[in-house]
């Protein structure tokens, strides 16, 4: 069996005994032949990939896996490297695809993402299934038996494969009647016991009711791309709702009798005391979804009708945006690109909580990392882990604050520096004094625009001179709903509608079309299915300078910055608009502070 032909092959008998093992046997070794490959393209030096080897022999894993982990190949590398030697196509982004019916219900979703398998499509009998390990032949063979058809494998990276999946197995809406069907008082006392290792939601099989309803809830919200899970108590229910695209919606209602069962399970999950019911507790747990991880953030707090939980989710099987998947408009990612490869300097980005400050960041840290320089980051907590980058975690128990961190980053010859947050006037004067001495320092601030920064920085105690002196970009940002591909239709708005977000007609576009989204399943009836970032970039120049050195107030920088040529959050929001992604009400409420 030849490798480019391996995965399309018609539906056999599963096989058995040696068979099987002889298939992974010539997989293994039609893997080795072809990482070799990787030394003639100078990814990895022979030392480190003969180290790789041994790992993967002792250690009975594949070795892809290992080149990852410890040699430092990236899954880019691997993927094309796949592409030219078995010949198969590669698929960058699984965005807008959708799995055929007949895959969700013949693949149980924990053998799908056991070995990051998903159909793209259906054609002539034959199954289209990415994969980012298309030398796995035994779980391709399984798949063509499960499907009883042909299979044709294309490559995609993991995080897509992962996020398809994620879309598309459903859990029915009555799981929480069929999961708590027969549910004793033993059971209920049962969750309390201590768990070990990290929890893996897929598997529910031989666990207690109570424990497969909370994993059910966990993998429903991950699928559903939550950013947050809040059991709310009422005096006859708990309400579940998840948080999607910044809006909170009612999934589930959990029965009022297992209300402390609940509780106390995810509890358990987060190390918290379960017998403390007074007080408000945090913890924090790492739940594994097939062979990927997610960090959860665990919040308790005492309330009439009983405790309620806020879990933040923190995806890390989710990529890592690059300046060119973030919204930036052509004129501004030019702006962006000049300021953060400066020599020395201060970024600040400044938004609300969850406006996607970090994406942000990482995505301009991601851009200019590289082995010529030495990147250092000092987070609370770190959401996602960059290759090549010291990341450090905030630990204030142990004195180990953003002030007395960014410190040590200084003793730790640094040449670009990331500060999670400016919270108060000591740790702002170390960050500026860094970049004043040749350091870039990355950071976020608090405010409702950039001009603001500017303000915020002199009030929290920075003599004006050095703000102006330091600060080289402020980035103010907001995340907007983009519209439903599924359900999407033009329209044509009223004149005030326009004029709400400073457009008239002379001032559209030819070939510019307005769009809404009708509602349907796959976007929970909102009309809306993700979401993008609107951005105001503020540019220091000598005029700008002048005014925060004067303390001029926020609005006179503002006007000063818009007449330089700086697109308020509104009028990058109404450039979205035309452009038919997202909608007129939507920029609305996103940006009602922003006056002009």
């Amino acid at each position: 069996m030849s490798p480019a032909c391996a995965p399309s092959r018609p539906a056999l008998p599963a096989p058995a005994g040696s068979a099987r093992i002889a298939l992974a046997a010539g997989a293994a070794s039609m893997a080795h032949e072809i990482f070799r490959e990787l030394l003639a393209r100078r990814v990895i030096d022979e030392a480190r990939f003969q180290e790789c080897v041994q790992a993967a022999e002792e250690g009975g894993e594949p070795l892809d896996r290992v080149l990852r982990a410890r040699g430092g190949v990236s899954e880019e590398a691997l993927l094309e490297l796949y592409r030219d030697r078995l010949g198969l196509e590669l698929l960058p982004s699984l965005t807008g695809l959708s799995v055929p019916d007949a895959f969700v219900r013949r693949v149980p979703a924990q053998f799908a993402r056991a070995h990051n398998l998903v159909a793209v499509g259906q054609e002539n009998g034959t199954f289209r299934v990415a994969s980012c390990d298309p030398l796995d032949l035994p779980a391709v063979d399984d798949l063509a038996n499960m499907l009883d058809a042909e299979v044709e494998t294309v490559l995609a990276p993991r995080t897509e494969i992962t996020g398809l999946l994620n879309r598309s197995y459903r859990v029915s809406a009555d799981g929480v009647d069929e999961m708590l069907s027969g549910l004793e008082d033993d059971d209920i006392l049962g969750v309390e016991k201590e768990i070990e290792g990290v929890e893996d939601v897929l598997d529910i099989a031989n666990k207690a009711p109570v424990i497969k309803l909370v994993n059910m809830i966990l993998f429903e919200a991950l699928k559903g791309r939550a950013s947050d899970i809040h059991f709310q108590p009422y005096e006859d229910k708990v309400q579940v709702r998840y948080r999607i695209d910044g809006i909170l919606y009612d999934m589930k209602v959990i029965p009022k009798k297992v209300q402390e069962a609940v509780i106390s399970r995810v509890k358990v999950m987060g190390k918290m005391d379960i017998a403390e019911r007074r007080r408000p507790q945090g913890g924090r747990t790492t739940i594994r979804v097939g062979d990927g991880e997610v960090d959860l953030r665990i919040s308790s707090v005492p309330t009439s009708s009983g405790e309620r939980l806020v879990l933040r989710i923190l995806d890390k099987t989710s990529k890592v945006y690059t300046l060119e998947e973030i919204g930036l408009s052509a004129q501004d990612m030019e702006r962006l690109q000049d300021v953060i490869h400066l020599p020395n300097g201060i970024v600040f980005v400044t938004g609300p909580t969850g406006s996607g400050k970090t994406t942000t960041l990482y995505a301009c840290i991601t851009r200019i990392n590289s082995h010529e320089k030495n990147v250092l980051t000092i987070e609370d907590p770190i959401e996602y882990h960059l290759p090549g980058v010291s990341q450090i975690q905030v630990n204030v128990k142990a004195g180990l604050t953003f002030a007395a961190g960014l410190r040590e980053l200084l003793r730790q010859d640094p040449d670009v520096m990331m500060v999670g947050e400016v919270r108060d006037e000591e740790t702002s004067r170390i960050a500026i004094q860094s970049a004043l001495t040749g350091h870039l320092v990355f950071s976020t601030i608090h405010t409702n625009d950039a001009p603001a920064a500017m303000t915020r920085l002199v009030d929290i105690g920075v003599e004006p001179y050095l703000v102006a002196s330091s600060v080289v970009c402020v980035v103010a940002q907001r995340l907007v709903r983009l519209i439903c591909n599924e359900c999407k239709d033009e329209y044509e708005p009223t004149e005030n509608e326009l004029t709400e977000v400073g457009l008239t007609p002379d001032r559209i576009p030819e070939g510019s079309h307005f769009c809404i989204g009708m509602g349907c399943k796959t976007c929970f009836d909102t009309g809306y299915l993700g979401r993008t970032a609107i951005y105001e970039i503020l540019q220091m120049d000598e005029t700008i300078r002048a005014l925060v050195t004067e303390k001029a107030g926020a609005s006179r920088i503002k006007h000063a910055a818009v007449s330089a040529g700086m697109r308020t959050l509104r009028m990058d929001g109404a450039r979205k608009v035309l452009e038919g992604r997202t909608t007129i009400e939507e920029v609305l409420r996103v940006t009602q502070m922003d006056t002009f």
